[in-house]
């Protein structure tokens, strides 16, 4: 009689996608990657920070130079070891972290975890592409998407409508949006140009402590302005955590990509360059708006805004920017279905149990709380968490990469400890900030907290690595047997 299988149906019923079904850089990762990017809830955070002078404080060249420090990072330690095991194995992230977490553990992490947390991106989309719409519709009633005491009932009715939308449309449609995705990125991406070109004349004449002096005058008990370290700290936070699923998801954008060059030049162009591209843009749109003597007066009357979308309306007129921030709006639905879509099928592998409309319907209706609540709409919180989250994992994933030759191992038995303890350790070092600013000072206040979650986790797991706190490696059914090659 023959023993049962050791490895789990999901994984012994892989397949690696063939090189036939794959295509060059320019065609898969960049494109999709640079689509991420372009969404106006990553860029509009470029400058925003709670100190005096937000991000600029130490003049636009410091805060361009942390964005790219930033871009890079993102690219050489969060997208590019994932992307390489996807490309080589040609196998999905949920495979492949089975050689950190376990055969078994793999199911809860990454699996499960990449679909609970796309819920938080969706509650992201939702708040703030709903009160986008809000603010086209009822132009009258001063919308602040940044203070939730601002966002009227009727808005809140549209993030249910939103909500559930995407919801559906990730689950039944999805091959339709994706023809629609193509297209509208060139929406923010165009509203970026048009913005810089109205602002590009007050760049130069930009005085960060002129910024800094008038943050005070506005709101006199904001904490002090960021000196370089904090700039660039704060930049990585935004920028990392922001970055940080989608880095991890690089495993399975690395299943279409044909080689070495394919990984390494969709990441170049689809994230470090997409990164500086947008948030620059936007950094650039907010000094050369402070930089002009007339913006300028008209923003410090309208509260001091310092991201981009909240100064549309001083830049293009109050009629111009309610149209381009319903267009914002549009361009960012897509986005929210995927969200939905990348959910179901983990919810699929790992809930298989479970109808796909239920799980994903708990998980939307979870989302619009989060939006209604106004929790969704503190997106540097959010960030932290994902952050936190997916940074030890993308640490100890590097590790195990090169430990093991640039290869994947294979799966490991059960629920491999290194990968559990590593996680853990980091991700509790991923969220002391927000243990600092809601539950107690006595937590100290990590600075890049993502970046901090990720090398904590691979100093721990390589740790554990060398102690032999691994599990063993589970024998490999035919079919899959040349990804570890």
């Amino acid at each position: 009689m023959s023993s049962p299988n050791p490895l789990p149906s999901y994984i012994a019923s892989a397949a690696p996608n063939p090189q036939a079904n794959r295509a060059p850089w320019y065609k898969n990762t960049a494109p999709t990657y640079a689509g991420i990017f372009l969404w106006f809830v990553f860029w509009q955070d470029a400058v925003s920070a709670p100190n005096q002078g937000g991000l600029l404080s130490c003049g636009v060249a410091w805060a361009l130079l942390s964005l790219v420090i930033a871009a890079f990072l993102c690219h050489f330690l969060f997208y590019m070891v994932p992307g390489m095991l996807g490309m080589r194995t040609g196998l999905p992230l949920y495979i492949i972290g089975t050689s950190l977490f376990g055969a078994q553990g793999g199911f809860i992490l990454p699996g499960f975890l990449m679909g609970v947390l796309q819920f938080g991106w969706l509650g992201v989309n939702i708040y703030f592409s709903s009160a986008l719409i809000g603010m086209f519709c009822f132009p009258d009633l001063k919308i602040n998407p940044m203070d939730f005491a601002t966002i009227p009932m009727a808005v809140k009715g549209i993030m249910v409508v939103w909500g559930v939308l995407a919801a559906f449309v990730g689950l039944k449609g999805i091959q339709y949006v994706a023809k629609v995705a193509t297209y509208l990125p060139l929406i923010p991406l165009s509203i970026l140009l048009i913005l810089l070109a109205k602002t590009a004349g007050g760049i130069g004449s930009f005085d960060p402590q002129a910024l800094i002096a008038l943050s005070k005058t506005a709101a006199p008990k904001s904490p002090e302005s960021l000196g370089s370290f904090g700039v660039l700290a704060s930049m990585l936070t935004f920028v990392v955590g922001f970055f940080a699923t989608a880095g991890a998801a690089g495993a399975d954008f690395g299943t279409n990509s044909r080689g070495k060059s394919d990984v390494t030049m969709g990441g170049i162009v689809g994230v470090a360059l997409a990164i500086i591209l947008t948030a620059g843009i936007a950094m650039l749109v907010v000094a050369g708006t402070y930089g002009s003597p007339e913006l300028s007066k008209q923003a410090v009357a309208a509260g001091l805004p310092l991201q981009a979308p909240g100064l549309m309306e001083i830049i293009m007129g109050k009629q111009t920017a309610g149209i381009m921030m319903l267009l914002l709006a549009i361009a960012a639905f897509p986005a929210a279905c995927f969200s939905s879509f990348i959910a179901a099928n983990s919810f699929k592998t790992t809930l298989s149990g479970v109808p796909p409309f239920i799980s994903v319907g708990i998980g939307a209706a979870v989302s619009i709380l989060l939006a209604v609540t106004g929790m969704a709409g503190k997106a540097i919180i959010v960030f932290q968490i994902i952050g936190a989250s997916f940074g030890p994992i993308l640490g100890a994933m590097l590790v195990e990469f090169l430990f093991n030759g640039g290869k994947w191992s294979g799966p490991r038995a059960g629920f491999n400890p290194a990968g559990w303890v590593s996680w853990a350790v980091g991700f509790f070092v991923g969220i002391l900030p927000i243990l600092h600013d809601k539950v107690s000072e006595q937590f100290p206040a990590i600075p890049a907290a993502p970046v901090a979650a990720f090398l904590v986790g691979a100093v721990v797991y390589g740790l554990l690595a060398k102690l032999g706190m691994q599990s063993a490696l589970v024998p490999l059914p035919a079919n899959l047997k040349d990804s570890t090659k």
